[in-house]
Order: C-alpha cells, then sequence, then structure tokens
C-alpha cells in the first residue's frame, strides 16, 4: 500500500502544457494523458484541485501594436482559463472522474461562481475542482491565483506541473550541463532570481510557509510517484 502523505493538493498547470505539439489550441492527447494521471491520484483519496493557465489561447499582446490596454487584455486571459477549464473538465469526466469547474468571474452556464465553502465541500466529496478566472483581477498572474487557491483550501502543497524535471541553475533545454536542484528555500531561489513562479505568487509562498514543488508531469507516473511520498521534483520551503 502507497504511502500517502498529503491530504489535500493544488495541481498548477500552465496553459501552454495543453498545446502539446501543436502550436496553438488544445490537444486532444495531452487532456487525455493529464485526466489519466490525475485519476491515479485520486484513487488513493486525494483531494485535487487543479488552476491552469490560459497561454495556449491568449498570452497578452503589446498594447501599442493591438491598442488592448493591459487589464482588457487581463481579462481576456481569464476567460482563456476558463476555456481551458472546461476542455480538462471534459477530458477528466470523459476519464470517469466526478468535476466541477469554479470560476472568480460569473459565467454562470459554464461555471459555478467561486464560493470558497462550497469548494471545501466539493473536495470532501472527491470531486476534482478546477479553478478558472484568475483571481477574478487583472494584474495578477494564474501564478497568483493557484497559491491564493491553495491557501483557501488549506491545501497541504501546492505543485507546479512543467516539461522539465524541476529547478535549473540554468535553462535545461539550452545548457545540457544544468544542473537540477533537489532541494531550495525560497529566499534562495529568490535571490537566484529562479523563474518558478512569478513574485508575487512566490512571495505568498514564503510568507504563509506553503511548501511548493517544482516537478516534470509530462513523464508517465511522475504525479502518482510525487504525491506518494517519492523525491521528485524539486522542493521549495522556508
Amino acid at each position: 500500500m502507497a504511502t500517502i502523505p498529503y491530504k489535500r493538493v493544488l495541481l498548477k498547470l500552465s496553459g501552454e502544457s495543453l498545446l502539446g505539439n501543436k502550436t496553438y489550441g488544445l490537444s486532444a492527447d495531452i487532456l487525455a494523458y493529464y485526466a489519466n494521471e490525475i485519476k491515479a491520484v485520486a484513487a488513493l483519496g486525494i483531494e485535487i484541485a487543479v488552476v491552469i493557465g490560459g497561454g495556449n489561447i491568449y498570452r497578452g499582446m503589446n498594447e501599442s501594436e493591438t491598442g488592448i490596454e493591459r487589464q482588457q487584455g487581463d481579462y481576456m486571459g481569464m476567460l482563456a482559463t476558463i476555456i481551458n477549464g472546461m476542455a480538462l473538465q471534459a477530458a477528466l469526466e470523459k476519464a470517469g472522474m466526478k468535476t466541477r469547474l469554479m470560476s472568480n468571474i460569473k459565467v454562470e452556464q459554464v461555471a459555478e461562481t467561486y464560493i470558497r465553502r462550497r469548494a471545501l465541500r466539493h473536495l470532501e466529496k472527491m470531486r476534482i475542482v478546477i479553478f478558472g478566472g484568475g483571481t477574478g483581477n487583472p494584474n495578477f498572474t494564474t501564478d497568483s491565483a493557484g497559491v491564493l487557491k491553495a491557501i483557501e483550501i488549506n491545501a497541504d502543497i501546492i505543485i507546479k506541473g512543467t516539461r522539465v524535471d524541476g529547478v535549473f541553475d540554468k535553462d535545461p533545454e539550452k545548457f545540457p550541463d544544468a544542473v537540477v536542484f533537489k532541494q531550495l528555500k525560497f529566499q534562495e531561489a529568490l535571490d537566484k532570481n529562479f523563474k518558478i513562479m512569478d513574485k508575487t505568487a512566490f512571495a505568498i509562498c514564503q510568507e504563509r510557509d506553503l511548501k511548493l514543488v517544482v516537478f516534470n508531469f509530462n513523464k508517465p507516473n511522475n504525479l502518482y510517484r510525487l504525491l506518494t511520498g517519492e523525491a521528485i521534483g524539486t522542493i521549495v520551503t522556508n
């Protein structure tokens, strides 16, 4: 029987992760893969919440080129996260999971408006809860949304799925000799300006002493191995 050190987790995914080999949009194969990876850990009795970005659909544009002001662009990005949330919800339900999509922006035809107590109840009933709509406010990234939601739902840990094996001393996709860190302290990562999350999100993690793990979600069974206690990826703590 696997050891389960976590009761409730928040998984942060980027919108770009849903691209697969595409340059735009959604990959059905990636969605199905993520759904099956999440299903495997949900079967252990772990309560799972997901925050997903929208960068595969909209990443913001230069205001001087498009005429779209920053605030408007941020709201467009939040709507993109809801589209991605709907896609992940469909993939999870196809895999046989019970889900709820909640949003900080009112889109009642497709998602429940976020209410903390209702989200906690869904998690207690072993529903996968997907949070869309970012923080509901412009000027904040989905990294910040993920950290804030992890704190609000009393998650034991926030895990950030990436396409590399953790936090490296330099870009591993450009430098073959890059070295991965097994453990880091928040202050060390800030001092070295590692691009783990945006600085606002990272500062909240540090202040609230929220454990963060950065891992490669594209390796099969990595999520299961991580949540059953194996040393996967980079652990960042105080």
